[in-house]
C-alpha cells in the first residue's frame, strides 16, 4: 500500500513560479520615462529631503560670508567681535547638512543603480 506521504506537489511541478522583472519587458532601445519608472530616484522621499538639506547649506554659506565680511571691516558701533564665532558656525553648518545632503542623494539613487547593474542601461 502507497503512503499518503508520498504525492508529489503537482501545482508547483506543473506551473513554477518564474520572477519576472520590469525591465525585461523593455522593447530594445526603449529609454523608459524618468518620473514613470520604478527605478526612479525622483519619486524617493530621501532625494528630495537631500535636495531640501543642500539648499539649507547655503544658510551657513551665508553666515560664514557674514563672518568673513564683519572680520575684515568690523561691526560697526559694537564693542565685541563675533566674526570668529560667525565664521566657523556657519562652516559647521555648511559642512552638516551638504554631508547629511549627499548621504541621502547616494541613499535614494540606490535603486537607480542596481537598475544600471543589472541591466547596463545608461538612462
Amino acid at each position: 500500500m502507497a503512503s499518503q506521504d508520498a504525492v508529489a506537489d503537482i501545482r508547483s511541478e506543473s506551473f513554477p513560479g518564474y520572477q519576472t522583472k520590469l525591465e525585461d519587458s523593455y522593447i530594445e532601445g526603449y529609454d523608459p520615462v524618468s518620473l514613470g519608472s520604478p527605478h526612479s530616484s525622483l519619486t524617493q522621499y530621501s532625494t528630495w529631503v537631500a535636495m531640501g538639506l543642500i539648499l539649507a547649506s547655503l544658510f551657513g554659506f551665508g553666515i560664514m560670508v557674514w563672518g568673513i565680511g564683519a572680520h575684515f571691516y568690523g561691526w560697526g558701533a559694537q564693542s565685541e567681535d563675533y566674526s570668529n564665532a560667525l565664521m566657523m558656525l556657519g562652516a559647521i553648518e555648511m559642512a552638516v547638512t551638504l554631508a547629511l545632503g549627499f548621504l541621502l542623494i547616494s541613499r535614494g539613487r540606490k535603486g537607480y543603480k542596481e537598475y544600471r547593474r543589472t541591466t547596463g542601461r545608461r538612462n
